[in-house]
């Protein structure tokens, strides 16, 4: 294990203000935890409890028809009566306002959703934290980018039983640990260049979530070496929720070591603090 060149206190600082910050998002007033419903929607129109309006999904993409008292808000236009909202592109969301509540539009594993997000749905009213490992630089590890010649569609599982996601994979991060080699497959991250993994450990179902992890990696540089901080291993929206569609890992992201580090199972899932 490589330990890095850091300052123990600014490390742990600057963890925090990550940590923070992420859930910040998640608990924001319309973040996953505000979620109230996730409707998969077919081409008869349906009304739903925390929704207005009745949704289908239809050649011409999603559409819904709102009922006389109404109204939603689409880029600061009030709408009433018909909207259709055209052809979503696979993993794209559209947001509109209802109220106090965002109504979240949607495209995942090819089928259109509705994802209400109401600020007063307990998970989130009620949310005090996420557990997690004390950050340890030990677990900040050198390893280097394998890129393929060319991106490399993955088809991955999801939270949901059925759905699949498919992800371009641009390479593989590869690292050591405790004199083993390890290797990830690599999704393009939020940024130019930058990396994500998923992936499962030892001490995943034990105390950290069963299903997945996340890991967001900096771009490489120009030798193609990365940081592999995995004091940031983070859960993803399924980790709180059932309404979630996250993607689970590729087969191969399955490491036979225990990863003790990041975040934990959540106590909304039974997790401990």
């Amino acid at each position: 294990m490589t330990v890095q060149d850091v300052d123990r206190v600014s490390f742990v600082q600057e963890w925090e203000e990550w940590h923070r910050q992420k859930e910040a998002v998640l608990a924001g007033p319309h973040g996953f935890l505000a979620i109230t419903g996730l409707h998969w929607l077919s081409d008869e129109p349906t009304r739903f409890e925390d929704a207005p309006g009745a949704w289908s999904s239809t050649t011409d993409g999603v559409v819904v028809e709102l009922d006389e008292g109404e109204e939603l808000v689409i880029d600061e236009q009030v709408v009433r009566g018909r909207h259709d909202f055209g052809v979503l592109a696979e993993r794209a969301s559209v947001y509109v306002s209802w109220g106090d509540a965002v109504i979240e539009v949607a495209k995942r594993g090819g089928h259109d959703i509705v994802r209400p997000r109401h600020p007063g749905n307990a998970l989130r009213t009620e949310f005090t934290g996420t557990p997690a490992y004390e950050p340890d630089a030990r677990w900040v590890l050198s390893g280097r980018f394998l890129p393929f010649d060319s991106p490399r569609p993955v088809t991955v599982g999801a939270a949901v039983e059925g759905l699949e996601h498919v992800y371009d994979s641009p390479g593989q991060v590869e690292f050591e640990l405790e004199g083993t080699a390890h290797r990830l497959t690599a999704f393009d991250g939020p940024t130019p260049g930058a990396l994500m993994v998923l992936f499962t450990d030892k001490t995943s179902g034990v105390t950290t979530y069963a299903a997945n992890r996340s890991l967001q990696i900096p771009a490489p540089d120009a030798d193609g070496r990365v940081t592999i901080d995995f004091n940031r291993a983070a859960n993803l929206p399924c980790a709180y929720t059932d309404l979630a569609t996250c993607p689970l890992p590729p087969t191969e992201n399955r490491l036979p070591v225990g990863i003790e580090t990041g975040e934990k199972i959540p106590l909304e899932r039974g997790g401990r603090p």
